[in-house]
């Protein structure tokens, strides 16, 4: 379906044939997503004991990922820099 200015429109039954037609996910971005609820919930309570506790904070700020282990956190590149910009805030 073509609309008068140029662009094409899809129906529904359209759209769900063309992303049948891509290649699945690759398995480490469907475990990532499945991770991210989690991840979410787990910097949410540090950003809030963060708040709450000034020592934590500290110790937090000084070493983040080793405050992150003492947490039972896998530290990566990703939830280190998104906790050092939420506690900073």
């Amino acid at each position: 379906m073509s609309t008068g200015d140029g662009v094409q429109r899809y129906d529904e039954e359209r759209l769900g044939e063309l992303l049948r037609l891509l290649p699945p996910a690759p398995a480490g971005w469907v475990l990532a997503a499945g991770e991210l609820p989690t991840a979410r919930a787990e910097i949410d309570t540090l950003v809030e004991r963060a708040k709450e506790d000034q020592a934590f904070r500290a110790a937090l700020l000084a070493d983040i990922e080793a405050a992150l282990a003492a947490e039972g956190v896998e530290p990566s590149r990703p939830l280190i820099d998104l906790l050092r910009r939420r506690v900073a805030e």
